[in-house]
């Protein structure tokens, strides 16, 4: 009896600890990649000085000549491309050491190289700055492409074309890392310019503009404009650039009226979208595929990069709506490029792409469109006689990620103090004469859902979720090891079981 007894306790526990332990290893710990609201037509003042007001409808106004930020030393501030990135020039330590570094609206962690690499030319030695001051914790970051370990600290940083002064800032040294510096780049750092929530190794990491804003007392609003639009990553003639503009908006960087539309959740830059139209085709999905799991607005991304289903659908409209029927599969998997005979341009073959997004009244959206210049890109040409392009849209596992594909279309407005994300149409975004972009509302929103992120789990629910469910799964186990252990030893009720657990890295675009 006592021996039945034991077999069956012990085949109970079993059976238990496999079904606890199919339960621990699916916690969905995965951090997915990465309500719009439109303004009347607004016609901003030419003042370029800081500090903001509100105009009474929440806009931001430059107003006050204080000297803190001059806007216009900070217009080309920029240099790079969507395919190489976008970066910005910045003095670090004591003495300076000037890096540059890439500009990325979809992390949170402000970090530069702090030892030798192939593909850069030279990095910040923390031994030579006299202010720099080790944290003694280390992070680790992973991207969608690449991914980088090091150190937390701090020091002094100094933008020359950015806000007066000098500000005291988290820097993470990076000491190694995989496919996160390419060949080609010019850029040794990475300048993360989302929310603490992403901030690696926790929240409690202050993000750079955070700093910027509570150290220099600017207004917590940037505006970006990336000028790369239709310029092949290989041309040295008219090279890009752009601006980033910490602290406000300067009005000779767009033409017409800012849309701006609400920053859905403070993470990411978190948007909705209610729909997706190519040339006149409405791709009539339900907008929840559009925002599933979430769609971000992300200058560190080169691609418009749309969920599974919403990229097949636009494939198929424009394979639909396209002069070429038969195209490459791999032109569009972005495994191959397609090629014209040199000065044949083939934007003429292609539809323009909407983006509709929700206005600030909830029963009206507006439209961004960009023409073909700007997803179908220059690469290369081939011994002169062939001009390649590629599609500058892929497949998403992680969201729909508006990326410099679109942003290069458009004078982007970060109003983190109104919770809102601005549109304009951008100056640079003109080529032989021809504007690239368009921006038109406000359209009925009634034929779409009240709310198009309804049903999404958000990260910060998942987190709550998986740390509830590995909980219950640690008592579970340690209510089975009691269980095996106690009829063992009867007469020593004494010891202690501890569970010991970690999560993996998070994956942060």
């Amino acid at each position: 009896m006592a021996y039945t007894t034991s077999v069956s306790i012990w085949a109970f526990a079993f059976s238990l600890y496999l079904g606890v332990s199919k339960c621990y290893f699916s916690i969905p710990l995965k951090i997915y990649t990465g309500k719009y609201n439109v303004s009347s037509v607004v016609d901003l003042t030419p003042l370029r000085r800081v500090a903001l007001i509100s105009d009474g409808n929440g806009l931001s106004l430059a107003s006050d000549p204080t000297g803190t930020v001059n806007f216009l030393d900070m217009v080309q501030n920029l240099e790079g491309d969507s395919g190489r990135g976008y970066y910005i020039e910045m003095s670090i330590g004591t003495p300076s050491q000037t890096l540059n570094i890439l500009v990325d609206t979809g992390s949170s962690n402000f970090a530069v190289a702090a030892a030798p690499h192939p593909f850069i030319t030279h990095y910040f030695n923390t031994a030579l700055s006299s202010t720099y001051q080790s944290a003694g914790r280390t992070v680790a970051v992973r991207y969608t492409q690449g991914n980088w370990e090091g150190e937390l600290g701090i020091d002094r940083v100094i933008i020359p074309k950015g806000p007066n002064g000098t500000i005291i800032v988290n820097i993470a040294a990076i000491l190694s890392s995989d496919g996160f510096f390419l060949p080609g780049v010019n850029w040794q750092g990475i300048l993360g310019l989302a929310y603490p929530m992403l901030a690696r190794p926790d929240s409690s990491v202050e993000p750079f503009f955070n700093s910027v804003v509570k150290r220099l007392g600017i207004p917590d609003i940037f505006s970006l404009q990336m000028c790369g639009a239709g310029l092949s990553a290989s041309s040295t003639a008219d090279p890009a650039g752009g601006s980033l503009i910490m602290g406000g908006i300067e009005p000779t960087l767009y033409r017409g009226s800012v849309w701006y539309t609400p920053i859905v959740e403070e993470w990411y830059y978190q948007v909705e979208v209610l729909k997706l139209e190519v040339g006149d085709q409405n791709l009539d999905l339900d907008c929840r595929e559009y925002n599933m799991d979430k769609a971000i607005v992300d200058s560190g991304t080169t691609l418009l990069r749309l969920p599974v289903n919403v990229f097949n659908a636009v494939v198929e409209a424009i394979t639909r709506s396209s002069l070429i029927q038969d195209f490459s599969s791999g032109f569009w998997d972005g495994t191959k490029l397609a090629c014209w005979m040199k000065g044949e341009t083939p934007w003429r073959f292609f539809p323009k792409l909407s983006i509709y997004l929700r206005a600030t009244n909830s029963s009206q959206s507006f439209r961004i469109t960009i023409l073909p210049q700007l997803y179908i890109q220059p690469i290369t040409d081939v011994d002169g006689t062939l001009d390649c392009f590629r599609f500058g849209l892929s497949s998403s596992a992680n969201g729909l990620v508006i990326g410099a594909t679109v942003m290069e279309g458009f004078y982007v407005v970060f109003d983190r103090a109104q919770r809102r994300l601005g549109f304009a149409l951008s100056n640079c975004a003109v080529s032989g004469g021809v504007a690239l972009s368009e921006i038109a509302g406000p359209f009925s929103a009634a034929d779409v859902a009240a709310d198009c992120s309804a049903g999404m789990l958000k990260e910060p629910i998942m987190w709550v979720i998986s740390y509830a469910l590995m909980a219950v799964c640690a008592v579970v186990l340690i209510i089975l090891l009691l269980l095996l252990v106690l009829p063992c030893r009867r007469r020593d009720h004494s010891g202690e079981i501890t569970d010991e657990s970690s999560l993996v890295r998070h994956r942060i675009k």
